[in-house]
């Protein structure tokens, strides 16, 4: 008799951890992590990206994207970043990891894992566009979004909020002790000489 008591106290001592430990989870998101697996880190509001998770390696620009000819920064160059995308970022010191020449845009969307929508979205490429047509879009046109810069970005519907011709950059940052690489992305006018 003594045992089933005992039994009885152990599976509930583990029932209720495990209720406390799943109220420590982060809402079934599949903890930050892309198609390459690499650690994440949460934006803050800025820019659309509140409570989103960006992978700290970008990756490589899509296929098919011009490098810039000319850029104000080339790849290279130590800046400081002016924009509030994430967390960390404004006032950041930078390397341009790449510079390119296409249309960007702005974006809302609703993440297909069901997390909150995303409004002004900066920022996403024409190339990151399903099947886009002639650049640049208008203004509310409906897209498919094929970046995978955040848990449920990919596959997402999304309107254009807006669109910009600058040329669009990746940069490397280091942000509360953790280094972001070949994060996409921040245009020309976001940026500000070291």
């Amino acid at each position: 008799m003594r045992s089933r008591r005992s039994f009885g106290r152990l599976a509930a001592v583990v029932f209720t951890g495990a209720i406390v430990f799943a109220g420590c989870t982060d809402n079934g998101s599949d903890g930050g992590q892309t198609s390459g697996g690499s650690e994440a880190s949460e934006a803050s509001d800025g820019g659309g990206h509140g409570g989103m998770e960006h992978p700290m390696d970008g990756g490589p620009a899509p296929e098919g994207m011009e490098p810039a000819e000319d850029p104000e920064f080339p790849v290279g160059t130590e800046v400081t970043l002016t924009a509030d995308h994430m967390e960390g970022m404004e006032g950041a010191t930078a390397t341009i990891s790449g510079a390119f020449d296409t249309t960007t845009y702005s974006v809302s969307f609703t993440p297909t894992d069901g997390g909150e929508p995303v409004t002004d979205h900066k920022w996403v490429v024409h190339e990151e566009l399903e099947n886009p047509g002639e650049a640049p879009l208008a203004e509310g046109t409906e897209v498919v979004i094929t970046a995978d810069h955040m848990a449920g970005m990919e596959g997402a519907e999304a309107t254009i909020d807006s669109a910009t011709e600058e040329t669009v950059y990746m940069v490397d940052y280091e942000a509360d002790g953790m280094m972001m690489t070949n994060h996409k992305w921040v245009v020309e006018s976001e940026i500000e000489p070291a």
